[in-house]
């Protein structure tokens, strides 16, 4: 099917230019674009990938924990002696 897209000039020079770089019509690289925007949006949500990426900082978490509860604790004392 043929249609017309606007997109901005920068992005249809880059575009351009990767598509020469892989040696490809500039059709072919839109469509994979698309074909690949696609298939990650319909197979998982975007901010699904980001889910989990902090879980090695769940230990270092709890020791500031600690130390704030530790902090507060010497706090409440100096002010109820």
């Amino acid at each position: 099917m043929k249609t017309t897209l606007e997109i901005p000039d920068f992005l249809f020079r880059r575009a351009k230019s990767v598509a020469a770089e892989r040696g490809i019509p500039l059709r072919q690289l839109v469509t994979e674009a698309v074909q690949e925007k696609l298939k990650t949006t319909s197979q998982e949500k975007p901010w699904m990938k980001h889910l989990g990426k902090l879980k090695h900082l769940r230990g270092e978490r709890k020791q500031i924990e600690k130390r704030v509860e530790e902090a507060f604790e010497k706090i409440d004392r100096e002010v109820w002696e």
